[in-house]
């Protein structure tokens, strides 16, 4: 049986794993020690307001449902993060790109790095606006 992840802990882990971006999501691989197949679902207010969130983790709850049993990599955490154009996507475009991210991941590849933040610029932490 697939489990759900509940813990910030196990979201935070999976980050620093394997990242396949798609445009309407990215998926986040991490093999969880023994802990079976797991799976979590991301969805940021910046994507919409509660109607259009819940809409989108829905279908993202059934793509992982169908694909996961098959493709998925076995005793990793798969986490799908929500991005803008995936609410507008067509279901099975979804569909199959997840196979494709899940195959690139159970390949051991991953997307390009992320650039860093643009946060403090030269500041050390700590200080605040002069």
């Amino acid at each position: 049986m697939i489990q759900t992840l509940t813990k910030r802990a196990d979201f935070l882990a999976a980050n620093k794993g394997l990242r396949n971006a798609r445009p309407g999501f990215v998926l986040l691989t991490r093999p969880n020690d023994g802990q079976g197949m797991r799976y979590g679902i991301t969805v940021t207010k910046k994507i919409g307001n509660a109607v259009v969130r819940n809409r989108m983790k829905r279908r993202f709850r059934e793509l992982l449902r169908a694909a996961l049993p098959e493709k998925g990599l076995p005793d990793h955490d798969h986490v799908l993060i929500g991005r803008s154009g995936g609410i507008e996507r067509d279901f099975h475009q979804m569909a199959k790109e997840l196979d494709y991210a899940l195959a690139s991941a159970r390949e051991g590849k991953s997307d390009a790095g992320r650039r860093p933040r643009r946060g403090n610029r030269g500041r050390s932490a700590g200080q605040g606006p002069k």
